[in-house]
């Protein structure tokens, strides 16, 4: 190293044993986010039936309350995504988490419909920003053989606080006395561990590289990481990203159009159903919180076993087959109205773990197929597509089950799946052990 680099920007090298413990605490930091937004879109389901009696709302506005955090995502993905790749991961990751501890806090005091909408609007923004920086800082820091396999417990995580969210909401409700604010205010302990886990976390090393910056990227690799997995980032030079370079080019249009409706597809029946889950097994004659805490159980085991699996097997290989049991389940569902309560049971849950076997994946496709100028805008407006249907969704589906039945609501829920399948079949790109640069390099082609 010459003096000129030296001053420049001093090169430390840390021991494996720090760069492991690093990686831990990034992989904690980053996963806990979406644990915590899991737990955050969770934790409406059990309380709904009493905040709705004590607030005197409305299906509409139920419904609207169950959406708000969803459209706040809609909102918060894009601007940032935006944000993210203009600005650094790094600000972003920080100013998320810290707009979800105020807001988790405000539900303590929230008592009119009115208000519980603006509050969980606010998390929904927050929960976007977190989306749109929290994959792709991931994905830029983690090694090419198990990129999937983290991406992938991100999903976990997130599956696993809406279940954790739903078994905690269930039992608080039904086994003590505390309202409904404090059920929903529980989120914050876990937003103030994360604030307080993330606190010193480097930026991104491929943000900076992009940027221009490449001795400060080259420093936090040696510190941070190991050099050998950044190799690609050395013979990337650096682009400005634009929005308008989703639409650049064929190949472009196509992996955008992918990894959108991909991720609408897959999310926009699922949230719905999730929610409303009690309602739900109701209306097919199944009574009883068990039945409806099992949904997300049985989802959060698909994600499971794409984790495991997805590194080894490949995204495509996974991503057709589960997009199109996904489709089946429902339209059985659709077309069979009068089945046994036990067969409803039963295509519910596989169609969960179908549909957390290719949720799983929603989490991995926009890291990988968007190259790093616009990785976080490009994930960030595919968050606000899918969330724009988890919202429609979450709103209508309390009106649609009292005013068309489950039968038809869960056919239009089939429509749904059945264009997310058609889409994944022609446009699902394989991505399996290839480097970022790698992964993206048809992207502009």
């Amino acid at each position: 190293m010459t003096v000129t680099e030296s001053a420049a920007a001093p090169r430390e090298v840390s021991s494996p044993q720090f760069k492991k413990r690093f990686m831990t605490r990034l992989i904690i930091v980053l996963i806990g986010g979406m644990l915590l937004d899991g737990y955050i879109l969770g934790i409406v389901g059990p309380v709904n039936e009493t905040m709705s009696a004590d607030l005197a709302i409305t299906p509409a506005v139920e419904g609207l309350i169950a959406a708000a955090a969803l459209i706040g995502i809609g909102v918060g993905s894009p601007i940032g995504g935006w944000a993210g790749d203009k600005f650094g991961r790094k600000p972003l990751f920080m100013i998320d988490i810290s707009l979800f501890v105020v807001a988790s806090a405000l539900q303590l005091v929230v008592h009119s419909p009115e208000m519980l909408i603006i509050v969980r609007l606010l998390m929904g923004i927050a929960i976007g920003m977190e989306y749109s920086v929290g994959w792709p800082m991931l994905s830029e820091f983690a090694p090419a053989n198990i990129r999937g396999l983290l991406l992938g417990a991100t999903n976990i995580a997130w599956y696993g606080g809406f279940m954790l969210a739903f078994m905690v909401g269930t039992l608080l409700i039904s086994s003590t006395h505390l309202s409904w604010n404090f059920i929903l205010f529980t989120s914050t302990f876990i937003a103030i561990a994360l604030l307080i886990g993330r606190l010193g976390m480097p930026e991104s090393p491929r943000w900076l590289w992009n940027q221009g910056r490449k001795e400060e990227a080259r420093a936090i690799v040696d510190k941070y990481m190991d050099p050998t997995e950044f190799a690609d980032m050395e013979h990337t030079e650096a682009v400005k990203g634009k929005f308008s370079q989703l639409f650049a080019t064929p190949a472009a249009r196509k992996a955008t159009l992918f990894v959108c409706g991909f991720w609408f597809a897959n999310v926009a029946p699922y949230f719905a159903i999730a929610t409303f889950a009690v309602t739900v097994m109701k209306q097919y004659g199944m009574d009883g919180g068990i039945w409806s805490t099992l949904v997300s159980v049985f989802s959060l085991l698909g994600v499971i076993v794409c984790t495991v699996l997805v590194d080894r097997l490949g995204r495509r290989t996974l991503a057709i087959p589960s997009s199109w049991a996904v489709f089946v389940m429902l339209a059985i569902l659709g077309f069979w109205t009068g089945a046994p309560g036990i067969i409803v049971v039963i295509l519910l849950y596989i169609y969960s773990f179908m549909n957390g076997l290719g949720g799983a994946l929603s989490g991995i496709f926009p890291g990988e197929v968007f190259p790093t100028s616009i990785r976080g805008v490009g994930t960030g407006f595919a968050a606000a597509i899918s969330r724009v249907g988890a919202a429609l969704g979450t709103f209508l589906l309390p009106i649609s089950m009292v005013g068309l039945g489950a039968g038809v609501t869960m056919l239009i829920a089939a429509g749904v799946a059945l264009a997310g399948a058609v889409i994944t079949q022609l446009l699902a790109p394989e991505t399996k052990g290839m480097s970022l640069a790698e992964a993206a390099k048809n992207f502009s082609h």
